[in-house]
């Protein structure tokens, strides 16, 4: 929702009790930026206030609310412009609020019957509604007053049905098909991907749409899914003709001016077998003391993207690359990505490298930075690793040996910080030639891929040091602690398995883990994982420093891929100036803009995550189309007010067991997350057994049966009063 600025501290000395008068003098949320600007805090005096913050909402003074904003309001206003996006079973409108920057999905609102006559709301109806809360996460609103509003644009898939046009929208919100005239069709085919406007007309009926226009692909062809998810979250595509002619002018470099020779230190690159870019190489050594000698390499980029070119301009819009099973929206044209700035073997490139000395225990005892020229000696996939260290493939095992020694001591530093662990498999597609799935299967996760997290993890914790130390803005990637709500709730879930989760204090990562260990192997532990999962925070970019949560660390930057994170990128230039080491540093006064910057990229990274999601859900549905009327094993991930979620175990595919499908009696408790239906309790984490009733390719959604599941409840036979009562 838009935020309210802040009305000014109250007078006298930075305290605990003025932060306090502070947050209740200021209704709409204020975070901890708010308040830092409000006190007039230097960068030395936020770890206190941090721990203010912490202190007051541990004792309950303050509740911690969404994106780390501290407020005695609620998270959303008492009134605000909702859009109705969908009519439940039940006949009830549902909304969103217009403007949403919480965390995942605005929280559901239902909306109360329309008094005095009026017309029932509709589909795509704003209207300004009072909201009250009602259950642990929902909201219902009354209607204050109607919102006028010009014609919505609308992606969908143009279809001739009996003679007559219709778009069949591709957002899952919008439940109504529209009608298209014959003139309003812009020369549409059967099966066209297309942009259409609402266009006013009767109530009575299918709304009407005009085709504006064509997007040139069609839901036949999977390589669409992609696309549509590329139009639907507005990622940039197409690169500005400038920053094209600045890609095709750079040269590769071989000048040593200013840089290290790392040529004949023999560095590989490790990633996917689909991997399209290779931005980091590593190499390490025994140091002949139980310790050992690494180093990591990246891309120089900022010797390519300078500060205010069209290339950085260009960079900054998209924030990040995004990621499909069929391509990638690159942040920077191929000509950088995938040629200048890829590590490719034998072919020397300007990088930007630590050195890691680490001891035998995995801590990070020194590091030192550089600008250097390597050369890749290897182009290894996580495969290809794992098996010469397994002794199945002839790679030379002083490369590869080094590196699995230097992986051990950074995985026993892991086990003794506490970072969270969670088991949360993921699902690769692979497509065939003519773009359509040929198999969905779990994503192997080998010691190879873990060599080369805690690799980055170690040069990312190095880089944080290294600007903390110089007194240099930085982009931290920050992760902040689970919140009161949040926790309330997952301690309400953990009950139901007899696990207990004291919610007084702050917790630790290492408690979580101690969960997540009592759970494995058994039925439930998949639930607990996602529910624990659930429960965090959102790690995101920000120049105020508060730590990384989830990994259990107290400074954490993003260095390691600068070719598809704009965040990294800015940590490269920070690190260039702070250690002088030569042109594309950060310029002066740059810093000024890291708090907007950090706010940016966040939300690129959210809408490239949205996207990414949507396009595998597109993908999955596809897959699933022709088993329909299957039936399927799978665990309920959701309990909703609407129905049951369930994920199947064989694919991972997620969909929805309707509220009405399970009769007309049904109970659900939000809170306790089940649902009572047909005499038995299903609840979160539960088995059970589904049918396929319908997979719609247009918005990536599954539709499922209920076969079984759950746990029958018991029936209590009433005893008969004795007879002295009954006399009585």
């Amino acid at each position: 929702m838009p935020r309210r600025k802040p009305r000014p501290a109250t007078a006298g000395a930075f305290s605990r009790e003025a932060v306090i008068a502070f947050i209740n003098d200021n209704p709409a949320a204020c975070g901890r930026r708010d308040i830092a600007r409000a006190f007039g805090l230097r960068k030395n005096a936020r770890k206190e206030l941090s721990a203010i913050l912490r202190e007051i909402e541990d004792e309950g003074l303050v509740p911690r609310r969404r994106k780390r904003r501290l407020s005695q309001a609620e998270y959303l206003p008492d009134s605000a412009i909702v859009e109705i996006f969908a009519i439940d079973g039940d006949g009830e409108p549902l909304a969103r609020p217009l403007e949403w920057s919480g965390e995942g999905e605005a929280p559901p609102i239902v909306m109360l019957p329309e008094r005095g006559g009026r017309d029932a709301l509709a589909v795509g109806d704003r209207v300004l509604a009072r909201l009250s809360k009602s259950g642990p996460e929902g909201f219902v609103g009354r209607t204050l007053r109607r919102i006028p509003r010009g014609p919505e644009r609308v992606m969908g898939i143009y279809k001739r049905i009996k003679g007559e046009g219709r778009l069949i929208p591709t957002e899952r919100r919008l439940k109504s098909e529209f009608k298209v005239s014959r003139i309003d069709s812009k020369g549409a085919r059967d099966g066209d991907l297309v942009f259409a406007v609402a266009v006013p007309g009767r109530r009575m009926g299918l709304p009407l749409a005009r085709i504006t226009e064509l997007i040139g692909a069609s839901l036949d062809d999977p390589r669409s899914f992609s696309l549509i998810a590329i139009h639907a979250n507005n990622i940039p595509v197409d690169f500005s003709d400038d920053a094209i002619a600045e890609a095709e002018k750079a040269k590769p470099t071989i000048d040593l001016e200013g840089r290290e020779d790392l040529r004949d230190i023999p560095l590989i690159t490790i990633d996917g077998a689909d991997a399209r870019d290779f931005d980091d190489a590593v190499w390490a050594e025994s140091d002949g003391s139980g310790g050992w000698h690494a180093m990591v390499a990246i891309a120089d980029v900022a010797h390519y993207v300078t500060p205010g070119s069209a290339l950085d301009r260009d960079a900054l819009a998209r924030g990040n690359s995004v990621y499909f099973p069929d391509r990638v929206a690159p942040m920077l044209p191929e000509a950088l990505s995938n040629e200048l700035c890829s590590l490719k073997p034998d072919e020397p490139r300007p990088c930007l490298a630590v050195h890691l000395w680490i001891d035998g225990d995995g801590r990070l005892k020194r590091h030192r930075f550089l600008r250097g020229l390597m050369r890749s000696t290897a182009r290894l996939t996580y495969e290809q690793a794992q098996a010469a260290r397994d002794g199945q493939r002839a790679d030379p095992p002083d490369a590869i040996a080094p590196l699995y020694g230097v992986f051990e001591a950074l995985i026993k530093a892991r086990g003794s910080r506490g970072a969270i662990d969670l088991d949360l498999p993921e699902r690769m597609v692979t497509l065939g030639d003519d773009g359509h799935v040929e198999s969905v299967a779990p994503r192997r996760r080998l010691d190879s891929h873990r060599l080369i997290e805690e690799l980055m993890i170690c040069a990312n914790v190095a880089a944080a040091e290294t600007l903390e130390k110089r007194d240099t803005a930085a982009m931290y990637r920050i992760h902040d602690e689970p919140g009161l709500e949040k926790l309330t709730e997952l301690r309400d879930f953990l009950a139901g398995f007899d696990i207990a989760l004291a919610v007084g204090k702050s917790p630790r990562p290492s408690y979580f883990n101690r969960i997540l260990a009592d759970v494995a192997g058994e039925p439930h532990a998949p639930a607990v994982n996602t529910a624990i999962l659930r429960s965090q925070a959102k790690a995101e970019y920000s120049p105020d420093n508060i730590g990384h949560f989830g990994l259990n660390l107290s400074r954490y930057c993003h260095f390691t891929s600068p070719i598809r994170r704009y965040a990294d990128l800015l940590v490269h230039r920070a690190l260039i100036r702070a250690l002088n080491l030569g042109a594309g540093g950060l310029p002066e006064g740059a810093e000024d803009r890291f708090v907007d910057l950090g706010e940016k990229i966040s939300a690129t990274e959210r809408r490239a995550q949205k996207a990414e999601r949507q396009a595998m859900d597109r993908y999955m549905a596809a897959y699933m189309e022709d088993r329909i009327g299957a039936v399927f094993a799978g665990r309920i991930s959701g309990v909703t007010r609407f129905g049951l979620f369930v994920t199947l175990d064989e694919t991972g595919a997620d969909g929805i067991v309707p509220r009405r499908s399970l009769g007309a009696r049904v109970d659900v408790d939000e809170a306790a997350r089940t649902m009572t239906a047909g005499g038995r309790v299903i609840r979160l984490g539960d088995a059970v057994e589904v049918r396929l009733r319908q997979a719609e390719v247009a918005t990536g959604s599954l539709a499922f049966e209920l076969l079984s599941g759950g746990s029958e409840i018991k029936s209590r036979r009433k005893s008969k009063p004795s007879r002295k009562r009954r006399r009585r």
